[in-house]
């Protein structure tokens, strides 16, 4: 084991992506991107603009500039990887920088997944105790909801990257994926894999329900405040508030339970590259204008 392991740490593995140079590729890869700037560019603007205006240091502007800073880490984590894999035409990753994606791929997505599961509390206590807000949603609960966030999230993290990479991986270095994923990477080990696979199972059941069964619940509340409310105005308000919040949160836990949720009989290679792509680009780049 000791053999493979070395090996692993010297020659690494070959990401074998997603694109190929056809024409259609090259106006996937230029739409990936534009669209990695123009979020790169936009998140960067939002959190600079948060600092600056004293007008937008409120639990709600606080909370959508830590989820931009976990958009910007999480794209520059895969997207000048696999820009750079795809203009060279080479498809190596050394296995620290495999763990590394790992590492940090897992404890963003799950950190962002709780902040927004936590924002759903940040909604009730606007809507049923407005009078009450900034005494609830103070400076100190708001950095204890995102510090929780991004605790549990590298713990997450941590515990599936030592994992992943503890493992004796031998033979084929071919990961059927754009970047080092968890569960491409598991395809390549030379041991039996269930143990891991029920772990990580339950990472993403903790990481995913844990926050989705707080959001069902603030919701529940937030409909029977509403429900009590006369005024169509603040009918409309109350709608308003949430309804950019229910999108993100829709979208958000729609793919991540598609990814890691579903029945390993039922897993595609492909299918998991296209929804990644969505997931990772399209989605996470966009998760910070949908909550505003």
């Amino acid at each position: 084991m000791g053999r493979w392991v070395n090996q692993s740490y010297t020659d690494g593995f070959i990401l074998v992506g997603i694109l190929s140079h056809s024409q259609t590729d090259l106006v996937l890869f230029s739409a990936v991107m534009v669209v990695f700037t123009v979020a790169l560019c936009g998140n960067i603007l939002l959190i600079f603009l948060i600092y600056m205006d004293p007008q937008l240091h409120t639990p709600m502007y606080f909370f959508l500039s830590q989820l931009s800073l976990m958009d910007l880490m999480l794209v520059c984590n895969i997207v000048p990887k696999m820009a750079a894999n795809f203009l060279s035409g080479r498809k190596s990753i050394s296995f620290v920088g495999c763990g590394i994606q790992i590492g940090l791929f897992v404890s963003l997505v799950g950190s962002e997944g709780l902040l927004l599961g936590l924002m759903a509390y940040d909604r009730y206590v606007a809507i049923s105790h407005p009078l009450h807000y900034p005494i609830l949603m103070n400076q100190k609960v708001c950095l204890q909801i995102t510090g929780s966030s991004w605790a549990f999230g590298i713990i997450d993290g941590v515990i599936q990257m030592v994992a992943a990479m503890s493992l004796p991986y031998c033979g084929s270095r071919n990961v059927d994926h754009f970047f080092c994923e968890v569960q491409a990477l598991l395809k390549l080990a030379c041991v039996d894999t269930s143990l891991f696979d029920t772990l990580l199972f339950a990472c993403c059941v903790f990481m995913l329900l844990l926050p989705f069964s707080i959001i069902v619940a603030s919701y529940a509340c937030i409909l029977g405040t509403v429900l009590r409310m006369c005024s169509a105005q603040t009918w409309k308000k109350a709608l308003a508030t949430c309804c950019s919040h229910l999108t993100a949160v829709t979208l958000f836990y729609g793919a991540a339970m598609f990814m890691y949720l579903r029945p390993r009989r039922y897993r595609a290679p492909s299918h998991d590259k296209v929804v990644s792509i969505f997931y990772t680009v399209l989605l996470l780049c966009s998760t910070p204008s949908f909550t505003v």
